[in-house]
């Protein structure tokens, strides 16, 4: 396998590394953060018209550049290594893969917002039992006249806040946690101003991104609401997660890239006894450490967007290890920077200390190490074809 870039895709690379170091200032993303509004809407747009990394992934039917795997690794790499908080993953790769897996006018209509920066999607899945299993889905969704009725409860709901759109999970057949029977809604959202029948509770995560646990009593949506057909929106969920696995993988890299070059830098600068304490034999070898952890690291991410064409079994199996390998470098690349910074590590006044925080996230993120390396056993065994 070739994984060195194309012209283009070095490009792509160069265009949104210079505009993210000309224009994506840590500190003042942090506040933005910590505002009211928690995030910055003219970088957004900026993503949308100045670069057009909104539409690079998604076909050219809905305006978009008809890019592919390689592209959204080189975004996302970019964007975790500027620590970008805004809702690039949950709009451009969970909602946008949900409405083109979906299919229909209506998602071709707000894949196009997608692209030009004017919708902003979150995908309302888990629920306060379901833990990472997707399928595990207690909302229900039922038909009334010509509208459907949902009830039930979703929970951590990432992004909610800064949505326009909610695509939500609701079982509209079979038992709790069946594939079948799984349907997928979509609904103009304002969490400020939720609509009657929905409960909002939003708070900010530890990596300084918003979230909300919603509450339908009742929800009313009308017929068109539904996406793809009744009862089989797995087949849309399932991949859609499988491309978010390899796009947070490869913003981990980019996060771990960051980390490893401030702790190598600081081990320069910071001296004890008269001299660098990168000159001590000890946290050389800890760094090399952290080096080789941060190359399979970024083996596992090419490995997670090469898989995304292969078959469901593969791509999932190929998937689950890297998300394990990810895990395990995220959690050792982050706690050794932070041992090495010393106490500072821990604070906000460093960069490292915002880097270790999202690091702790995707490790957890679209399910935890223990979660994927389960799947991983599962999937390599001879029977799990079968079941």
């Amino acid at each position: 396998m070739d994984f060195t870039l194309t012209e283009e895709q070095q490009l792509l690379r160069d265009a949104v590394a210079g505009f993210l170091g000309v224009r994506y200032d840590l500190e003042k993303s942090r506040a933005a953060a910590k505002s009211a509004q928690g995030w910055q809407p003219a970088i957004w747009r900026g993503f949308a018209e100045e670069l057009g990394i909104l539409g690079a992934t998604l076909p050219e039917r809905v305006d978009g550049m008809g890019g592919g795997a390689a592209e959204l690794m080189v975004i996302a790499e970019e964007l975790g290594r500027a620590l970008v908080v805004e809702p690039f993953v949950d709009t451009v790769v969970v909602g946008a893969g949900l409405l083109e897996r979906s299919g229909g006018a209506r998602a071709d209509e707000v894949l196009r917002g997608i692209v030009a920066g004017d919708v902003r999607t979150a995908f309302a899945s888990l629920e306060p039992t379901s833990g990472p299993t997707l399928h595990d889905v207690g909302t229900v969704a039922r038909r009334d006249g010509d509208s459907w009725v949902l009830d039930g409860a979703k929970c951590v709901v990432t992004s909610a806040p800064l949505a326009t759109h909610l695509l939500v999970t609701a079982r509209t057949a079979g038992e709790r946690r069946d594939r079948a029977g799984i349907s997928l809604f979509l609904t103009e959202f304002d969490a400020a101003n939720p609509p009657a029948g929905v409960e909002v509770h939003s708070y900010r995560t530890i990596d300084d991104r918003v979230g909300s646990d919603l509450t339908f009593t009742g929800f009313r949506l009308p017929a068109d609401a539904l996406l793809g057909a009744e009862g089989a929106a797995w087949d849309a969920i399932e991949p859609t997660v499988d491309v978010a696995i390899a796009a947070i993988c490869a913003e981990a890299v980019g996060c771990l890239r960051r980390v490893l070059a401030d702790t190598v830098e600081y081990a320069k600068q910071r001296q004890q006894f008269g001299v660098p304490i990168g000159s001590f034999q000890a946290l050389q070898h800890r760094m090399v450490d952290m080096y080789m952890e941060l190359e399979q690291a970024i083996a596992a991410a090419h490995l997670a967007a090469h898989a995304l064409s292969a078959a469901p079994a593969d791509r999932a199996r190929a998937l689950s290890a890297a998300k394990v390998t990810i895990g395990r470098a995220a959690r050792f690349i982050g706690q050794n920077a932070v041992q090495l910074h010393g106490a500072m590590g821990m604070t906000e006044e460093l960069a490292i200390g915002h880097y270790f925080k999202r690091l702790t996230a995707l490790e957890r993120e679209f399910g935890t190490t223990d979660h994927h390396r389960a799947r991983y056993a599962r999937l390599t065994r001879p029977s799990a074809l079968s079941e």
